[in-house]
Parts: C-alpha cells; sequence; structure tokens
C-alpha cells in the first residue's frame, strides 16, 4: 500500500515539445494566442499552470488542441511500484492454441502492465503462450526481453529464437509477430508511448 499516488500532470513540456516540433517562438505563439510572452514562458517551465481557455488558446496557436496537450503532458515527479503479485483481470494475451504437447490444457495465458498510467514509455508482461497469427506494428521503438522460456520472433522476413535473458531490439515501424515455444514462458515488452513523435519524424519535416 501507498506505492502508487496520482499526480497533477506537467503539461509545460508537452507545449514545449509542440512548440519546438513546429520551429516557433513564444512570441509567434503569444502572437497567435493572444497570451504574454512572460505567461507563456512560465506555462513551459510549468511556474504557472493555464485555465482551460488559456490551454484553449495555446492550443489553437500551435494547431492542435488542449485534449492531445493534455495527453502528452508528463506527470509530475512521482515514483510507482507495480507488485509482482497484482492480477489485472480481463487482461489476456489470446486464446490458448495449446502449442505443448502433455496432457491437459496450457494455463491461460495472460498479461500485465508493468507501467501505470499515461507516460513516455509503456511495459507490459506476457506469460504463457500467444497468438502467433497476430501481427504487430508500432509506430515508435521497442525493446521485447525474454524473463524466463523461450520465444521465436519472426520480423522482416526472417525468424529470431530467443532464449532466457535474450533481447530483440525493434525500431518503429517493423512489422512483427511472436509465439512462445516453452510453456510458462514470460516476455516482457518494452516501448516508447505511441503519443511520443519519434526524433527521425521530427528531422524530416524540417527545412534547411
Amino acid at each position: 500500500m501507498g506505492d502508487h499516488k496520482e499526480q497533477p500532470l506537467r503539461v509545460g513540456a508537452a507545449v514545449r515539445r509542440r512548440r519546438r516540433s513546429l520551429q516557433l517562438t513564444l512570441a509567434v505563439v503569444a502572437e497567435r494566442s493572444g497570451l504574454s510572452v512572460p505567461f507563456l514562458s512560465q506555462v513551459e517551465n510549468d511556474r504557472a499552470r493555464p485555465s482551460t481557455s488559456s490551454l484553449e488558446k495555446v492550443a489553437d496557436a500551435l494547431r492542435t488542441t488542449a485534449v492531445e496537450l493534455l495527453a502528452a503532458a508528463d506527470p509530475a515527479c512521482s515514483v510507482d511500484v507495480v507488485r509482482a503479485d497484482v492480477t489485472e483481470p480481463g487482461q489476456s494475451v489470446g486464446q490458448g492454441t495449446g502449442q505443448g504437447a502433455g496432457a491437459g490444457p496450457d494455463p491461460e495465458p495472460r498479461s500485465r502492465s508493468l507501467v501505470r498510467g499515461h507516460h513516455q514509455m509503456h511495459a507490459s508482461e506476457f506469460t504463457g503462450d500467444h497468438d502467433a497469427g497476430r501481427e504487430f506494428q508500432y509506430r515508435n521503438d521497442q525493446l521485447m526481453y525474454v524473463a524466463d522460456g523461450a520465444v521465436e520472433i519472426e520480423a522482416e522476413g526472417r525468424a529470431y529464437r530467443l532464449g532466457r535473458g535474450d533481447t530483440l531490439y525493434l525500431t518503429g515501424g517493423v512489422r512483427h509477430r511472436w509465439r512462445a515455444t516453452v510453456p510458462d514462458t514470460r516476455l516482457v515488452v518494452v516501448a516508447v508511448a505511441e503519443h511520443i513523435e519519434a526524433v527521425r519524424d521530427r528531422d524530416r519535416g524540417r527545412r534547411r
């Protein structure tokens, strides 16, 4: 108990990232929004919390919405512990396919999130078998780590067999699928959140 506490969002970092991605100065945003440069500077540094109307003005100036800025906001400084014995009902990896030969059905495959809330990084743990026919493709990079057991991952037309302690790094956009090849396999997947704009995407849009 006491491991987790909801923290207010820091919208300033989201505003700054959006402004810089558009290559706008504070003066330009101030002119477009009707707000002062000092106030916008305080907002970006989380020294001032904008009202709903002010945030909407900032969002309009940045060609986005207040909802999107809040979605991309960072939580205030926080520490969160996710206990190993906490299960989240309703989360499953897929229907059991009975890959293992032997008596009795395999344990129900399951997954759990290792990160709570809206953050720049997501992490999930998958236990048991998986629907090998399901294909994944994420916008940003991810790391797959085999905590126990073994998996086979197919990516870019090649198959990779990973055992306990092995990792596989995938850059954003790579289509892939995976399956457990050993009962009770545990696979940890850590990925950059989908709402984070990849650096290569920003660089591609810059004009020199």
